[in-house]
C-alpha cells in the first residue's frame, strides 16, 4: 500500500525547489548571532523563538512596510564573508534535511556590499557557503545539489552589471539570473539590455512577474524579455475564464486567453509559492490558489517556498498544504517535482540523471 501522505512521509520524498530567496530563509538564531558579531542592535527580539514569531507575524500583517522591514534585518547581517558563508551553508543543510535534492537559491549581490565587499567577493563567499553546506549534508547522508541565481533589483540600475557577474561565475555555481522587487512601476523592459546580453551569452534567466502585478507584467517578461521561467506567474489565471464554483466545473469550462494559451503551449514554468502568494495577496487562500486549476489544466506549475523564514514554511509544509487542499496523491507530488526538475537551469543530462536516479525511485518507494 502507498505510504500515508503525512508531513513525516512527505519530508522523505525527493523535492526540487526553484524559487527560494537566500535572505528570506535564515535561521532566527543565526540572525541573532550575526547581529551580535557585527554590532547590529535593531532586531525586534533577541530570542530565537520570539524573533521567528515576529518575522511570520510581520509577513502576515498586510502591511507592506512591515513586510519589507523583515528583509532589512536579514540583509543587514549578510554584509560580511563570514555571514554570507554561514547563511548559505545553513541554507543548503536545511533544504537537504527537508528532502530537497536540487535547489536554485537566489540572492541579490548588490544588496551585500554595504560594508566594503566587492560583488565578486559576495558571490565567492556565497558559493563557498553552499559548497560547505552540501558537503556537511553529505556527511549526514543527505544528498543535495545547489545552483545559485544572481538577482538584480528592478528598481535599481545595475541589472547589466549583475548579468555580467552571473555569466562570469557560470562555471562555478551560478546557473541563472533573475530580477526581483516591486513590479508596479518597474517593468522588466527597463532591463532589456541585461536580457539581450544574457541571450547572447546563452544564459538562463527567470523574471519575477505576475505576482503583485497582472498580465502585462507576464507578457513583457515573456514576449519582450524572453524569460525562460516566470517567478510566481500567479496572475496568469486572469487570462483563464471559468464558470462554476467547484474545481471540476472550472476545469470543464475553462477557456484560455491568448497569453495563457501561449504560456501553456510553450511549457513556460511557473514558480508558484503558495504560502507566500497568500501572504502577499496574490491568492486568497491555499484552497483557492490558482495552482489547483492550473495543474489540472496541465500548465507547467512548480511548488516553491519563496521566503521560508517569513512564511514559516518549507517544501514539506507547502506540499502537505496542497495535498490537503486538492486531495493530491504521491503521483501528483511526483508530477510537480518532475516539472520542477525539467525546468531547472542545469544541463539536460544532469536533470535527467536526478529524475531517474533520485526522484522517480524516491516516489516509487512511497507509492508502492
Amino acid at each position: 500500500m502507498p505510504a500515508e501522505l503525512t508531513p513525516t512521509a512527505i519530508r522523505t520524498a525527493p523535492k526540487v525547489l526553484l524559487h527560494d530567496h537566500l535572505d528570506g530563509g535564515l535561521r532566527p538564531q543565526t540572525i541573532i548571532d550575526l547581529a551580535a558579531a557585527i554590532g547590529y542592535d535593531r532586531l525586534p527580539a533577541t530570542d530565537a523563538e520570539q524573533l521567528s514569531k515576529w518575522f511570520v507575524e510581520s509577513a502576515n500583517s498586510g502591511s507592506l512596510v512591515r513586510y519589507l522591514e523583515t528583509f532589512a534585518h536579514t540583509v543587514a547581517v549578510m554584509q560580511t564573508k563570514e555571514g554570507l558563508h554561514r547563511v548559505a551553508s545553513e541554507c543548503a543543510q536545511d533544504l537537504a534535511d527537508d528532502g530537497v535534492v536540487y535547489a536554485e537559491v537566489r540572492w541579490a549581490p548588490e544588496q551585500h556590499v554595504e560594508d566594503g565587499l566587492s560583488l565578486p567577493q559576495v558571490v565567492e563567499a556565497t558559493l563557498e557557503g553552499f559548497a560547505h553546506g552540501v558537503q556537511a549534508a553529505a556527511e549526514r547522508g543527505k544528498q543535495i545539489r545547489i545552483g545559485a541565481l544572481a538577482t538584480a533589483m528592478r528598481h535599481a540600475a545595475r541589472s547589466r552589471e549583475i548579468a555580467e557577474l552571473a555569466v562570469a561565475f557560470r562555471d562555478r555555481g551560478v546557473v541563472g539570473f533573475d530580477i526581483a522587487g516591486a513590479e508596479a512601476g518597474f517593468p522588466p523592459t527597463r532591463h532589456l539590455d541585461a536580457f539581450e546580453y544574457l541571450r547572447r551569452e546563452n544564459f538562463h534567466f527567470t523574471i519575477h512577474a505576475g505576482e503583485a502585478f497582472g498580465l502585462p507584467s507576464i507578457w513583457e517578461a515573456i514576449q519582450w524579455c524572453g524569460a525562460d521561467r516566470l517567478g510566481h506567474g500567479v496572475r496568469i489565471i486572469d487570462d483563464v475564464t471559468v464558470t462554476g464554483d467547484s474545481l471540476e466545473e472550472q476545469v470543464a469550462t475553462a477557456q484560455l486567453g491568448r497569453l495563457a494559451q501561449w504560456v501553456r503551449d510553450k511549457r513556460i514554468p511557473l514558480e508558484m509559492c503558495p504560502s507566500s502568494n497568500v501572504q502577499t495577496g496574490a491568492a486568497t487562500s491555499i484552497a483557492d490558489h490558482p495552482i489547483g486549476l492550473l495543474r489540472r489544466l496541465h500548465f507547467r506549475v512548480t511548488v516553491n517556498t519563496d521566503n521560508r523564514l517569513m512564511s514559516g514554511t518549507d517544501m514539506t509544509r507547502e506540499m502537505a498544504l496542497l495535498a490537503e487542499a486538492f486531495d493530491y496523491t504521491w503521483s501528483d507530488l511526483q508530477w510537480l517535482t518532475v516539472n520542477a526538475m525539467k525546468s531547472a537551469f542545469i544541463p539536460f543530462d544532469d536533470r535527467l540523471t536526478i529524475i531517474n536516479s533520485q526522484i522517480k525511485p524516491g516516489y516509487a518507494a512511497l507509492n508502492v
